[in-house]
């Protein structure tokens, strides 16, 4: 049987950040297990190619149905393979409002505070513009400014401007409100994964790609390895020290259930074992609903589907290649904005992303013309959802129930949001791009904007929190990141979120990666 220390299941953002630091210094032997594949092709390294996704890549999830969204599925792309998300989403970094973490803390999660966790920030990032008070300058992570911004773009920041909305040059520094132009995970012009900065090859750091993990094992109430298979061959590997889950949001639930972890009758209906009836488990969970605007444009300096459009697309790749520069660096959602729809909130209850083409049903839908899009989402949403096991079988894709617009508050809200975003879009510079709107509405009309969120809106892809963390006797986890009732398990993604932060979700969840090592550390020195 393989031994190792440590043993991480799942090499995206915090599990790669977690195996990182736990092997760096060579006191311990650490194996990560990993589903997918290495991500090294330039779909990964290619910042443009964030739309050529593959299977290889995605696992791309589908929730069920959606009451709140007129009975439809909702689409739930995930990552796969060495990076995870940081290996398919836009790379935009935002760490979320400092508000979040000490609300975390005063909801049990205790020593999550924003003077707790800036530094673990500041630790794991290099940032282009040099260390200063809010920003690393030497750590794993690559952050930096876009080298390449569309006018329009700067056309979204301008209009802003224009409604004496703040502008912007830092949404993780002084202060998150205002308009401007995200900075990304990139370096040179290539995407900066978590598995890039982290996974560093080390003697006592080994790496199992294309692996699936069928459960976490016990004995005497400590986790001591864990079942996999590999090349078609069941196996097992000892963890002498801890087992870290870090499947994301959806694995790590759908792995604490049929590792017997979970609400008791639901995995009895499985057939499964119950260890610990836990049944927040899966709950809690959360996500940010998005609203897209499209318009379009009868010229081609926006990207889409055309000859002109093939044929700039070409040229750029082409660019890339050479010199790792131009258009086919850009993120796409290049610029944006977060705003309060009430001035006495703590922090700002809406994101806007700005993107310089037509995005419809994620970009999978065949738009034969030119435009930009922006997308409009609550930030901290009361609605919440489940993860849930379809069959006992770890390769079935879990049932996935964001639970959109269950709650009232969340559908004013994005009518708000909605309407905020028009405002913008209404104004000059951006106005004379002659945009013309596809689903034009009259915009003081609640119920039918209404209407329209319900007939298009979906994720942008931020879910978290179903394995939250607290201090209470109903978490899945403690604060820090033992998951209870057991000895030797820990959770290191943002499923331990106890809720949702005002922004992407990346960043945070590498920090979450980062405090999970240091735990951990700190409890094998005990």
């Amino acid at each position: 049987m393989e031994e190792a220390d440590i043993v991480v299941i799942g090499a995206g953002s915090g599990g790669s950040a977690a195996a990182g630091r736990l092997s760096e210094d060579g006191k311990y032997s650490v194996a990560v297990l990993e589903a997918g594949g290495r991500n090294t092709g330039f779909r990964t390294l290619m910042p443009g190619a964030i739309a050529m996704q593959t299977p290889a890549t995605n696992w791309a999830y589908e929730t069920v149905p959606q009451p709140g969204l007129n009975g439809r599925r909702g689409y739930q792309p995930r990552g796969k393979g060495l990076g995870g998300s940081s290996a398919i989403n836009a790379m935009l970094y935002i760490r979320g409002n400092p508000w979040d973490y000490d609300n975390w803390e005063a909801l049990g999660a205790s020593g999550w505070g924003w003077a707790d966790v800036l530094p673990v920030f500041k630790r794991s990032e290099t940032n282009q513009r040099g260390a200063s008070q809010w920003h690393g300058g030497d750590g794993p992570l690559q952050v930096s400014d876009q080298s390449f911004v569309h006018p329009g773009s700067q056309a979204f920041v301008d209009a802003a401007a224009s409604l004496q909305i703040l502008r912007n040059d830092d949404f993780n520094g002084v202060r998150q409100e205002g308009a401007g132009i995200y900075q990304v995970t990139q370096k040179d012009g290539e995407r900066w994964t978590a598995a890039r900065g982290y996974l560093t090859p080390r003697p006592n750091l080994e790496i199992l790609c294309d692996t699936v993990v069928e459960r976490v094992l016990f004995e005497n109430g400590r986790a001591w390895g864990v079942a996999y298979s590999r090349g078609g061959q069941s196996k097992m590997i000892r963890a002498r020290r801890a087992v870290v889950l870090a499947g994301g949001v959806f694995g790590t639930a759908q792995l604490l259930m049929l590792s017997g972890i979970g609400p008791g009758a639901h995995l009895q209906e499985h057939g499964l074992t119950v260890r610990i009836d836990r049944g927040e488990v899966g709950g809690n969970l959360q996500d940010h609903l998005d609203y897209v605007a499209a318009f379009e444009t009868k010229g081609t300096q926006f990207l889409g589907r055309s000859l002109i459009g093939s044929l700039k697309g070409l040229g750029a790749m082409a660019r890339w290649f050479r010199t790792r520069s131009g258009p086919m660096t850009s993120p796409f959602a290049e610029a944006g904005a977060f705003l309060r729809t009430r001035p006495e909130l703590p922090a700002p209850d809406i994101q806007l992303h700005f993107l310089v083409a037509i995005v419809e049903d994620h970009g999978r839908a065949k738009i034969k013309t030119h435009g930009y899009s922006c997308h409009a989402c609550v930030l901290r949403p009361e609605s919440r959802g489940t993860v849930r096991l379809a069959s006992p079988d770890p390769r079935s894709a879990p049932l996935i129930d964001p639970g959109f617009l269950t709650d009232r508050r969340d559908v004013d809200l994005l009518i708000k949001g909605v309407r905020a975003m028009y405002r913008i879009l209404d104004a000059e510079p951006l106005t004379a791009f002659g945009g013309r709107d596809r689903y034009p509405l009259d915009r003081n009309d609640d119920a039918a904007l209404e209407r329209l969120i319900r007939a298009r809106a979906d994720t942008i892809y931020h879910p978290v929190g179903t394995a939250r963390m607290g201090s209470d006797d109903r978490a899945v986890c403690d604060p820090k990141l033992r998951v209870r009732g057991v000895d030797g398990l820990y959770v290191a993604d943002a499923s331990v979120m106890p809720r949702l932060i005002s922004g992407n979700t990346n960043a945070p969840s590498i920090m979450i990666g980062e405090r999970c090592a240091d735990f951990i550390r700190a409890d094998l020195s005990e």
